[in-house]
């Protein structure tokens, strides 16, 4: 369930092309208020990421915000990385940001920008403030500066440094360009109010010295912009007229637009902020997936049971179900947390029309039928998906001798079983009725085999008495299949909310340890040459996609989720 105080319909997300369904929000408030008035004729988003790490599930909202806002409204929406950390970014997070974002179904055309664009003009409006007296170069540490910063209840102290004169700032801001002093020895600060009571105004960084190699810039800097100055400036250059953001960044907006007044900006963006998404049994802090993949919990970020946007993609999650999913959180000012089975809702929706189907078992029983003719070899015609008339159908071979899933049979059957049992008739999915005449066990009592018999009347489901059966199980050809390794993926957490901890554990204790139980089973030789991603429904079992270790001697399958559907049973009951 969605947990919020204010829930509000965002707008679709689908792709251009497709008719789109406009719903009210507070952002779209903002935004008609601003046409209707005149102050802006065209709207400018843009999508700002950090190139220094991998995006992940709750991205998707912010991206199908801005990106869909600019379609809806017939406007633009930049992807601009804000690369101003070069120790923490990689030419490889570009690179998966922008697959990420194109999976979605996104595009940006020739917007595509880098804060490090912008790295001359950031140097000149920051000499702009030094000689208006609103910036100044101060020789306190990090670790000193930030004793001298107040707490919420107290004001913070003037740094001995605040008075320098407007020309030795000059001078030792130039100094700090040309590489003169050393690391973490000067900083160039804004200088606003100690005693303000948001921190975020008392005289904040705007420049540190960092001599690190930058992917884009290389070795000409050694100071780099702070994110807060960097932002809003890069926003003004680009004529963005609304700069829409995350809830945490609420308490920066008084500086976001304290630094566009001072200086001689081309415009002045609008910041609103949005509540971010919470997704229950999983984290989403850039810090803890890293500390997954390093500590080795998972195998990389790519790996399916992580919610960032590749290891989605590669379980098997649609762009289409992720965009719907977007949709149905809404857009909202109050945090949220949201279960985890609306978007496995969305999910079987989508996959539902789009997978093909297929017979898998995981378990293998043995069934001959006796009176199945030796040499008689036979295919069995069936639809690729029901849903899909345009899916067209498979041949399926036969045999006289099967496998089903373990778990379909029972030897002492209740009432009420209807799959296999002693002397019950189960129809074969597609083929025949068959009903189980003797039971074969090993020594030890463990059962091996099933001796059935079957019905040659009753192909494709019918019989010229018209006899119906209650049971139908799936199955596939003991002589004629294939062998696959099936990857069980389940929540990475067996807690709700991992982080909310009880005394004496951390988030780490709430690892799901039956997150991945790999098998292997036998599949309709039709599954042979799958290839990475194609997604299909194991028939009784679930949706899964074909993962990027197949190989046609051995397919690899990620079950993406499975068909119960709680959430649709919620829905039915409100």
């Amino acid at each position: 369930m969605v947990e919020n105080k204010e829930i509000q319909n965002s707008e679709t997300t689908d792709n251009a092309a497709e008719t789109k369904v406009e719903v009210s929000n507070f952002i779209r408030n903002i935004i008609d208020e601003d046409l209707k008035t005149g102050k802006h004729t065209k709207i400018i988003t843009r999508f700002p990421p950090e190139p220094n790490a991998y995006l992940h599930i709750g991205h998707s909202k912010s991206i199908c915000l801005n990106f869909g806002l600019a379609r809806d409204y017939n406007g633009v929406c930049h992807l601009r990385f804000d690369d101003t950390n070069p120790t923490a970014e990689d030419v490889e997070f570009v690179d998966s940001i922008i697959e990420d974002i194109h999976w979605l179904g996104f595009d940006w055309k020739d917007k595509l920008f880098y804060a490090s664009d912008y790295y001359e003009k950031l140097y000149e409006y920051a000499e702009i403030l030094i000689q208006d007296g609103k910036a100044f170069v101060c020789d306190l540490t990090f670790e000193e500066l930030n004793k001298t910063r107040g707490t919420l209840k107290e004001p913070g102290t003037n740094s001995p440094y605040r008075d320098r004169s407007v020309e030795e700032n000059l001078d030792l801001f130039r100094r700090m360009r040309a590489g003169e002093f050393e690391e973490g020895s000067k900083t160039l600060r804004a200088k606003i109010d100690m005693s303000s009571g948001n921190v975020n105004m008392r005289d904040p960084v705007i420049y540190r010295i960092k001599f690190a190699h930058h992917h884009r810039t290389g070795d000409k800097w050694c100071i780099y912009p702070m994110y807060d100055y960097t932002h809003c400036i890069s926003d003004a250059l680009e004529g963005i007229t609304h700069s829409i953001c995350t809830l945490e960044f609420e308490d920066h907006r008084p500086l976001y637009d304290w630094f566009l007044d001072q200086l001689p900006v081309p415009c002045h963006p609008r910041q609103i902020e949005f509540a971010r998404m919470n997704l229950t049994y999983t984290v989403m802090s850039k810090r803890l997936m890293l500390k997954l993949v390093n500590e080795g919990y998972v195998k990389s970020f790519d790996d399916p049971r992580m919610p960032s946007l590749a290891g989605m993609r590669r379980r098997g999650f649609t762009p289409e179900a992720i965009r719907d999913f977007s949709d149905r959180i809404g857009v909202a000012k109050a945090s949220s947390i949201v279960d985890f089975e609306l978007l496995q809702f969305c999910l079987r929706n989508d996959l539902n029309l789009r997978a093909d189907r297929a017979m898998v078992v995981l378990d293998p029983l043995k069934v001959t039928l006796e009176n199945y003719p030796d040499d008689l070899n036979e295919e069995i015609e069936a639809l690729n998906n029901p849903e899909n008339p345009d899916s067209g159908t498979r041949m399926i071979p036969f045999s006289k001798e099967i496998y089903i899933e373990r778990d379909d049979f029972k030897e002492d059957a209740p009432n009420k079983w209807f799959r296999m049992a002693p002397g019950r008739e189960v129809r074969l999915k597609h083929a025949y009725y068959i009903i189980c005449k003797d039971v074969v066990k090993d020594a030890d009592g463990n059962i091996t085999e099933l001796i059935c018999t079957y019905d040659p009347e009753s192909r494709g489901g019918g019989t010229p008495d018209n006899r119906k059966v209650k049971g139908t199980i799936h199955w596939v050809s003991a002589i004629y299949n294939i062998p696959v390794e099936v990857r069980l993926y389940e929540q990475l957490f067996t807690k709700p909310d991992p982080m909310d901890a009880e005394e004496g554990k951390t988030w780490l204790d709430y690892l799901n340890p039956e997150s991945l139980v790999t098998v292997n089973g036998f599949a309709e030789p039709g599954l042979k040459n799958t290839k990475a991603g194609n997604r299909y429904q194991f028939l009784r079992l679930g949706y899964f996609v074909t993962d990027k270790d197949s190989t046609p001697e051995k397919p690899v399958f990620n079950r993406i989720v499975t068909l119960k559907d709680t959430w649709a049973k919620m829905e039915k009951k409100m």
